[in-house]
């Protein structure tokens, strides 16, 4: 089958950085379904992991933790899906990834794709959803679907995938007032279109631009990208007891100065689920399955900003380039091999 990975890690400028391969086809295991490829997106976590993973026992790598596509086979032990459902999943960083025509992936990490969305739309959506949604209710701890509640939630970076779907998410199902940032004029519009109440400038002091519209303090903040460069601002503009939630990978990160506050600080990564297959790694399934229902039924929407067919190395690699520029919007995604 068509797959594309690498041999050696390093730069995206490289010829060889990622090449078409042809690989054979997945086997599953008992709670596996083998899915043939739709659609796919790239993530940051495709850029850190070519980047500086040599790919073990001379076999290529195969990126790629998002797919929709349909089941052509299941294993044993599957219960949740048959052969021809149509689906979309965010996958397993322990094993080989979606960018290949076929790809096995445990069925507890995997949800009904959207009826109202198309391939591309869909594969837009899950691992940033996974991401945003456990940051948000399991990490953050705020109550979903209360929307009486209070406070304000700051989302650093709303611009790109996981502010894009986080920001939906806390409009229509937290009562939180939604702030993000960003810095330029079309970031700017597209965190107001989808749905936080104020934006502010992530390059100017957060105090001050807090207060400018304001809300000196927020009760939560998600930390999605450069979140150690605002850590200096947190004691000021976190209220006590309040709670942070990061994803990104700061070289250190010291949380003593907000101790006088007993602000809580969490980590966030949708991989932790797969990896330890947790107790409650069905979770994901069961979120991705609420995703769905919410979509069809126009609460959110999909945060595709772009289309690129086919699935090769050349789009690939052209799509790790932007998203290494930090300057992507939403989501890109590819189509169809």
């Amino acid at each position: 089958m068509k797959a594309i990975g690498y041999h050696n890690p390093g730069t995206i400028d490289r010829e060889d950085a990622l090449v078409d391969l042809q690989v054979a086809a997945p086997t599953p295991g008992p709670r596996d379904l083998v899915v043939r490829v739709h659609a796919i997106s790239v993530n940051p976590v495709d850029v850190k992991v070519r980047a500086s993973a040599r790919p073990a026992d001379g076999e290529p790598k195969i990126l790629g933790w998002d797919a929709a596509g349909v089941v052509e086979a299941v294993g044993s032990d599957v219960s949740l899906f048959r052969v021809g459902d149509e689906v979309f999943y965010a996958g397993d960083i322990t094993r080989p990834g979606t960018n290949a025509e076929l790809h096995a992936v445990d069925e507890r990490i995997v949800g009904h794709k959207p009826k109202s969305l198309n391939w591309a739309q869909a594969a837009a959506l899950p691992l940033t959803s996974i991401t945003a949604w456990e940051l948000l209710f399991d990490r953050l701890r705020v109550p979903y679907g209360r929307k009486a509640g209070t406070g304000s939630l700051l989302v650093i970076n709303g611009a790109g995938g996981v502010g894009s779907i986080l920001i939906q998410l806390a409009r229509r199902l937290t009562g939180l007032t939604v702030i993000a940032t960003a810095s330029r004029p079309e970031t700017t519009a597209w965190v107001t279109e989808m749905g936080a109440h104020h934006v502010i400038d992530h390059h100017k002091p957060l105090d001050e631009e807090l207060a400018r519209i304001g809300i000196p303090e927020v009760e939560y903040v998600a930390g999605l990208t450069a979140t150690d460069r605002q850590l200096p601002h947190f004691p000021k503009i976190v209220a006590p007891q309040g709670h942070i939630a990061l994803i990104d990978d700061p070289k250190s990160f010291d949380i003593v100065p907000l101790k006088r506050k007993a602000i809580s600080v969490s980590w966030e990564l949708m991989f932790t689920r797969p990896m330890f297959k947790t107790a409650d790694m069905i979770e994901q399934h069961k979120l991705l399955e609420e995703i769905a229902h919410l979509v069809d039924a126009g609460v959110l929407k999909t945060t595709l900003t772009e289309t690129l067919s086919p699935i090769n190395a050349a789009n690939l690699k052209a799509v790790h380039t932007t998203v290494e520029s930090g300057r992507a919007i939403g989501k890109t995604v590819i189509a169809g091999f």
